[in-house]
């Protein structure tokens, strides 16, 4: 679990770089994480530009549906500032979730704690009694962080509940880099769960796809080298087997579409803009990097949302 917890860290690293050469505006993720050593590669500032615009596409979509009147409950949330973005838009959900491993927790809350452009809003939407906090958990009445293993449902849904979740709520489930590192029986079992458990409900999971062609294999030879496992790569086949892993699950609807096509689905200007920032020598590379990373959204949906 160690290497895995490691990804954490690199993910928002990279993702700090990326706000500080200008890609997009995250005022928060500098009270979580350190600035990079070294530059990042373009093409890795451009899959993360894609990322991030991509699945905060598809949260404002359903945010809007709802009206806000929903949940989000963010799985393997890491280091993410979303709650904190989200407050700044007046788009703020009924209550928001972040679940991870309890070591990041205690990381994130300590970082909460210490610095109030971070605790400032999570007080400011808070109304009730007590704000509950302690070294695994936080709890308050729009925001709330449970350290828990995702690979086991039942813990996962106990905490959960302890913490105010409403099943009868709409509800959006966000997965970014999370289930690859299951195996296949362990990532069904949480998508089964969130399927039966939510009457009205999506799934949205960033994650490898593509992954038995020669690039694929040396991103897996790559990751092993830092004893890093893809325990769940087996489903990371095809766009296909990804959106069957989510039907199979109970889901009744799924899309997904490789990273490529997000890109292009982006509002260009701001694509214009973000291509002016860094010289890309190899488009290739980045279109290889891109085409092995994909969007999947599922839904379930009892009262025609």
């Amino acid at each position: 679990d160690e290497a895995v917890r490691g990804t954490c860290e690199d993910a928002s690293v990279c993702k700090r770089f990326a706000v500080s050469v200008g890609y997009w505006k995250d005022p928060y993720i500098q009270y979580f994480v350190r600035q990079a050593k070294e530059r990042k590669a373009p093409e890795i500032n451009r899959g993360y530009y894609a990322r991030v615009h991509g699945v905060s596409y598809l949260i404002k979509a359903f945010l809007k549906k709802t009206e806000c009147n929903c949940q989000i409950v963010n799985l393997g949330a890491g280091m993410d500032t979303l709650f904190w973005r989200l407050k700044d838009e007046n788009l703020l959900p009924r209550k928001y979730f972040e679940v991870d491993f309890p070591m990041i927790v205690a990381r994130k809350i300590h970082n909460i704690k210490s610095k109030p452009p971070l605790s400032k809003p999570i007080m400011e939407s808070h109304s009730g009694d007590s704000l509950l906090i302690d070294s695994h958990s936080l709890d308050s009445s729009r925001y709330s962080i449970v350290g828990a293993d995702l690979r086991f449902s039942s813990d996962l849904e106990e905490k959960l509940k302890k913490h105010n979740l409403d099943v009868h709520l709409p509800t959006l489930l966000v997965a970014e880099c999370v289930l690859v590192y299951m195996t296949p029986q362990q990532s069904a079992n949480l998508l089964k769960w969130a399927a039966s458990t939510f009457p009205v409900a999506m799934f949205i999971n960033y994650e490898q796809v593509n992954m038995t062609d020669r690039f694929g294999q040396i991103m897996i030879e790559n990751l092993q080298r830092r004893q890093c496992n893809l325990a769940g790569v087996e489903v990371c086949r095809s766009l296909d087997s990804q959106r069957e892993r989510l039907l199979l699950s109970g889901w009744e609807t799924a899309r997904a579409i490789d990273m490529m096509k997000v890109y292009s689905f982006l509002p260009q200007a701001d694509v214009k803009r973000i291509e002016a920032l860094e010289f890309l020598d190899e488009k290739e590379l980045f279109e290889q990097l891109m085409q092995h990373y994909c969007i999947c959204w599922a839904s379930k949906d009892s009262s025609n949302l």
